[in-house]
């Protein structure tokens, strides 16, 4: 089973193919709805980012809060497709790879066609054990927004499976 570590290169991304299960260890981002509209927002006006996403790692999932002595709450993906209006953004800024559950528009897929990028679906249910796979995680920008906040996390076999092209057609 194939690791992988960001930043990520366009070797990365080719040597994984579909249907494939990888495991992520290292620095993985997080970042839900409100935090992309945000980057958007801030993109628009010109300002960079509070974070260089260039071949990182972006995990769609809003974790909740740490019980006394853990390192983070059950951290489970949401639904990736609420973030495609964003999503050719942050790909054309040099993010690589994006994991979460569900499928993708037509948009997101050509933007991955043309920037090289990777879409990787994770366990929906698992929230509890997934966390697990998380061993530090810090808010890096927009505190104010909670568990929707942008998390810097370092993971240790995060599991994901790089989905086939039937299943992600709409």
């Amino acid at each position: 089973m194939k690791v992988l570590r960001a930043p990520l290169t366009d070797e990365d991304i080719r040597a994984v193919a579909e249907g494939e299960e990888v495991l992520i260890s290292g620095v993985m981002y997080t970042a839900r709805d409100a935090a992309h509209r945000r980057l958007a927002e801030a993109a628009a006006r010109g300002e960079d980012w509070p974070v260089d996403l260039k071949g990182q790692i972006l995990y769609y999932t809003g974790p909740c809060p740490a019980a006394p002595g853990e390192v983070i709450g059950p951290a489970g993906p949401t639904t990736s497709g609420r973030m495609d209006p964003y999503t050719p953004l942050l790909l054309s800024r040099g993010l690589k790879a994006m994991v979460g559950k569900g499928r993708r528009s037509k948009e997101v897929l050509a933007a991955m066609e043309k920037y090289g990028a990777l879409y990787l679906v994770t366990y929906g249910g698992l929230g509890v054990l997934l966390a697990d796979r998380i061993k530090r995680a810090e808010v890096v920008a927009y505190p104010d927004l909670g568990p929707e906040a942008i998390f810097r996390l370092e993971v240790e076999h995060f599991p994901a499976i790089r989905p086939t092209a039937s299943y992600l057609q709409r």
